[in-house]
């Protein structure tokens, strides 16, 4: 095991850092203990007068100090002392039977920005408003130890500590405990692809980085090369100490299409057995289009749960905005929103303008639950230069429309923090690195390839970020009806629907309800009969009957 384990009479500390010759460990205020390294270049030793809440680091050859790569605490943040912290805790939720993949509707929140406080108190605060909103699970962007008190999460180093700002362990695992006291399941991001650039000492302790390949974000972890078998296992007991430890009903794995790994057995696949071992859930960010991710194993894919479709999203914002610069550049006509209705990714096996080739897989006969689709999320809103949400960039009507198709679709909906009440504030990227040359460099990069003028190193740029909880109470209504609408009246998982369309609009069918989206004033053959359930404008008769209508912009439900 990595890290510290804590015993009835001490405790036993672990590192693995084969590159190095002898390593110490450091008690502060206590002394220096020798520590004895196996044939794998793991150092261990048993101190019996440690105790919880004693601050250690280990001490190299060359008589650096670092923090414990496996550290379970880092109040000092990634360049202090790691804490030895207790297991125990009073879990209240024996009676919680966990989430259910097919009637999943997941909610991604960013805890520094979620609330004013920015702490997952902050957040247990708004359990019982997601609840009544009418969501059944929370997606936490990543809480592994970053540098400092600002960041999406993306730049943690230390991968088994909880970020010490928003509340630490015990803070996290209150969450998850009164999150299923509300019958929420939690999903946390994780981030196994690479590493941050500030507060990473791996690098000088064994072979965890891959010399092969690279990400543009850090260092990429070694899982198929010399040492690899002590980083997978390193990766895979995090992913164990999530579920175990705190409970969480699934994890969304980071970035997927950044991991490589040419070992018989995919590191991807190991993590899904592993989780699937504690009958959670894992879900991938892929931009691949490739379902071997979410594929069964006697389809000699992954086993992942489900998978993100950027190319839904792409398809209804192009659509919607008329944007055509960077990837939007494949995206755009009303045929795209169609393509991924019905075969989820636009691009499986068509030749893509922005990547120059042809790019994706047709998916076959997976079931819609296999796919999570949305309209906004961290990396959608966040990689704007300007950080702008839909909102912002649609007229009311547009966004209704896309609120509907994506909550009503045969895929897995996600919201993104304060999209259900029409939030206007942008969400920015940001960051509180120490080091200068890094500083700069993240300013001009962001500046660079996402034209943001704001800096992502200030207060202002983060508190600007923090959803303001200024409701547009129509909004948040129209959100809460639709979430009802799908509970009752969508299939679960089933892509066999009809879908029609027009220059202008679209007809979705099931077997239970049709859905008319008209984008401009259109004249729509209707061939079926139903009562009105719900409509974003008064233009919608009340029942409707096979003939021929002239519509205006919006959308109307009806009940066959």
């Amino acid at each position: 095991m990595f890290g510290p384990r804590v015993e009835d009479d001490g405790v036993t500390f672990t590192l693995w850092a084969p590159y190095q010759e002898h390593v110490k460990l450091k008690i502060l205020n206590k002394g220096i203990y020798e520590m004895e390294k196996d044939d794998k270049g793991y150092f261990k030793v048993k101190v019996n007068e440690v105790k919880v809440g004693d601050k250690y680091k280990f001490i190299l050859d060359n008589g650096n100090e670092i923090p414990d790569p496996a550290s379970r605490y880092q109040p000092e943040g990634v360049h202090g002392y790691s804490e030895v912290i207790s297991n125990s805790f009073n879990w209240e939720d024996e009676g919680w039977r966990g989430i259910e993949r097919r009637n999943l509707i997941i909610y991604e929140l960013h805890v520094g920005t979620f609330t004013p406080e920015g702490t997952f108190e902050g957040v247990i605060n708004r359990l019982d408003y997601l609840k009544e909103l009418g969501v059944n699970a929370i997606e936490i962007m990543p809480i592994a130890q970053f540098p400092g008190r600002r960041d999406w999460g993306y730049d943690g180093v230390y991968l088994y500590a909880v970020q010490n700002s928003y509340g630490g362990p015990i803070g996290f695992k209150r969450l998850v405990n009164e999150a299923h006291k509300r019958e929420l399941g939690v999903i946390l991001d994780v981030v196994y692809n690479h590493v941050g650039p500030e507060g990473n000492y791996m690098v000088n302790l064994g072979p965890y980085f891959s010399i092969r390949y690279s990400t543009p974000w850090g260092l990429t972890f070694n899982f198929d090369d010399s040492g690899s078998d002590e980083v997978r296992k390193f990766i895979l007991e995090n992913v164990e100490y999530w579920l175990r430890d705190f409970h969480v009903d699934g994890l969304r794995l980071d970035a997927v299409h950044a991991i490589i790994d040419n070992s018989p057995k995919h590191i991807l696949e190991d993590i899904a057995d592993l989780v699937h071992k504690y009958n959670r859930i894992v879900i991938a960010e892929s931009d691949l289009n490739d379902p071997k991710i979410v594929n069964p194993k006697e389809k000699c894919g992954y086993n992942i749960d489900a998978q993100w479709v950027d190319d839904f999203h792409h398809s209804v914002h192009a659509y919607l905005t008329g944007e055509r610069n960077g990837y939007y550049m494949d995206f755009g006509g009303i045929e795209d929103i169609i393509k991924s209705y019905r075969d989820v990714f636009v691009y499986d096996g068509k030749y893509s303008r922005y990547r120059r080739k042809t790019h994706g897989k047709p998916v076959g006969d997976l079931d819609g639950c296999k796919f999570v689709v949305y309209i906004q999320n961290h990396d959608q809103v966040g990689n704007r230069g300007k950080g702008e949400r839909l909102i912002n960039l649609v007229d009311l009507e547009s966004y209704k429309i896309a609120v509907a198709l994506y909550l009503l679709s045969p895929y897995i909906p996600m919201l993104f923090m304060g999209e259900e009440y029409g939030e206007r504030n942008p969400f920015y990227f940001f960051s509180d690195f120490s080091d200068p040359k890094l500083i700069q460099g993240v300013r001009e990069g962001r500046k660079r390839e996402n034209n943001q003028d704001t800096d992502p190193q200030s207060e202002e740029t983060f508190n600007a970020s923090k959803l303001s909880w200024k409701f547009d109470n129509s909004i948040l209504e129209l959100y809460k009806r639709l979430i009802r609408i799908r509970k009752e009246y969508i299939v679960p998982c089933d892509r066999n629907n009809i879908i029609e369309y027009g220059n202008n609009w679209i007809i979705f069918k099931n077997n239970k309800m049709f859905a008319i989206y008209v984008f401009y004033k259109s004249n729509i053959e209707i061939k079926y009969n139903g009562k009105l359930i719900l409509a974003s404008t008064n233009y919608f008769p009340e029942e409707i009957k096979e003939g021929i209508y002239d519509f205006r912009k919006g959308f109307g439900l009806y009940k066959l």
